[in-house]
């Protein structure tokens, strides 16, 4: 049986529902690294599920560097509710800032590039955490990056 401690600090590192930490942590016999890695793997097929979803609301974030470097980035997502989310919005105030510092050539190269704050994701499983995080399908539709 999982321990209500163990659950809430694997839902704070995780982010996950309560009952997804309870199930994993009960599925890993109380491991907590088998059972984040299990929250982890679980999250990414049901963000592979709605992957096919329609993003028909979103947000726009700008971010400027230094005053020489700016990116206006508009990341979609199922309803207004989400939008609003404090994970999306983190979300995109990252991602703007990775491409002010890597300039990705297009969405399709930016999904592929390594994640400036961690190296050992790109930054479609970033989007990934998000979407099993929120519930709902996530895309980056498009973004301009200006320098001076």
């Amino acid at each position: 049986m999982a321990k209500s401690g163990d659950i809430q600090k694997l839902r704070g590192v995780t982010g996950a529902g309560v009952m997804d930490c309870k199930k994993a942590l009960e599925d890993a016999g109380g491991d907590f690294n088998k059972a984040q890695a299990l929250i982890e793997e679980r999250g990414v097929l049901k963000a592979e599920k709605k992957a096919g979803r329609e993003t028909g609301a979103g947000l726009l974030e700008t971010y400027i560097h230094n005053g020489r470097v700016g990116v206006l980035l508009e990341l979609n997502c199922e309803t207004d509710f989400v939008a609003r989310a404090e994970p999306v919005k983190e979300l995109a105030h990252n991602l703007a800032m990775h491409i002010a510092a890597m300039d990705p050539k297009d969405t399709k190269a930016l999904l592929a590039q390594p994640y400036i704050k961690n190296e050992s994701q790109n930054i479609e499983g970033v989007i990934k955490q998000v979407i099993s995080k929120v519930g709902e399908n996530i895309k980056v539709a498009r973004f301009m990056r200006y320098e001076v």
